[in-house]
């Protein structure tokens, strides 16, 4: 008797961990992604006739705290109406216990293959409507505690929506269910890491769970901001604001998302940017790149004047 193959094993295991969706109007059509907690199907909702992204605790039986997290986050996700942010359409328990979510079908590439594709100014675009799903975000308490490019999606049309809030921290708001106050809903103690190397702040690395901020989430902007900043020609101005971003001392980086998005807009627009103090020279190189249409022009005009009178004086 032949043994089945490689590939014919991981089909058997794949239906096998499929989840039951009995009695629920969604059909799994593939899996798109997995991670530690769960797993992401494109699914067809037949209720709605609609494609949509369902993620599902990775296997029946697993911890309450997994299934209490994946919950979780869908309601962090559904406290969010923002278009940056992917939304939430249901959520709960299956028959055979596993927790779900239903989501949009998101469409696109992630940052770090969309940025490999455009130019710097296209880029620091995508960076700014970043920045403003995550000030979103803090406006209504939650702290991301994740952000990185293989959590941005970028779709077809330059849509930016930020994803996975799965570590988010939730604070000065209700709590996310019944008896829960700020500190469980986070669901870690002092010591807890949560976050990607790389990408926390220096005091979340340390697991100071208690000090971790919005100007947490300044920081792995910061680090995106870098990233997106790799293999370019990086201006003074633009190099110190991904400086102040990422300072090791939390006091020391912008105090809101909101101000680091307002340095960069100054700097795209031929703006001085409160990160760096210009000297004589740089600030008229910046006047003559933000005017240098007119300056041309008078250029153009005062040397026609100069032939001008040469001609005639002659």
């Amino acid at each position: 008797m032949n043994g089945l193959s490689d590939a014919a094993l991981r089909h058997l295991q794949e239906v096998a961990d499929l989840p039951d969706l009995s009695g629920t109007p969604y059909e799994i059509v593939e899996a798109i992604g997995r991670g530690g907690m769960g797993t992401v199907y494109r699914a067809l909702d037949r209720k709605l006739d609609r494609e949509i992204a369902l993620k599902v605790v990775q296997a029946p039986g697993g911890s309450g705290e997994d299934v209490e997290r994946l919950l979780r986050e869908a309601r962090v996700l559904a406290r969010l109406e923002h278009p940056g942010i992917v939304p939430v359409h249901d959520a709960g328990l299956l028959p055979d216990g596993r927790a779900y979510y239903a989501m949009k079908r998101v469409r696109g590439r992630r940052l770090d293959e969309y940025a490999a594709t455009v130019s710097l100014p296209e880029r620091l675009r995508a960076f700014e409507r970043i920045c403003e799903a995550v000030a979103f975000a803090h406006a209504h308490g939650i702290i991301h505690r994740d952000l990185k490019p293989e959590n941005v999606m970028v779709g077809p049309f330059g849509e930016v929506l930020v994803m996975d809030w799965g570590v988010a921290k939730v604070t000065g708001l209700p709590p996310l269910s019944p008896g829960e106050d700020g500190r469980r809903s986070e669901g870690t103690a002092h010591g807890t890491i949560l976050g990607t190397p790389g990408y926390m702040a220096p005091e979340q690395e340390r697991g100071e769970v208690e000090r971790i901020d919005e100007r947490t989430d300044v920081w792995a902007l910061g680090a995106l901001l870098a990233f997106l900043l790799a293999g370019a020609a990086v201006p003074k101005p633009l190099e110190a604001i991904r400086r102040r971003a990422m300072a090791a001392k939390p006091e020391a980086r912008y105090p809101k998302v909101e101000e680091l998005a307002a340095d960069l807009a100054r700097y795209l627009a031929g703006l001085p940017v409160g990160a760096y103090r210009e000297g004589l020279l740089e600030r008229a190189g910046r006047f003559a790149r933000r005017h240098r249409m007119p300056i041309l022009l008078v250029l153009a005009y005062l040397i026609m004047r100069f032939l001008l009178i040469l001609w005639f004086g002659r």
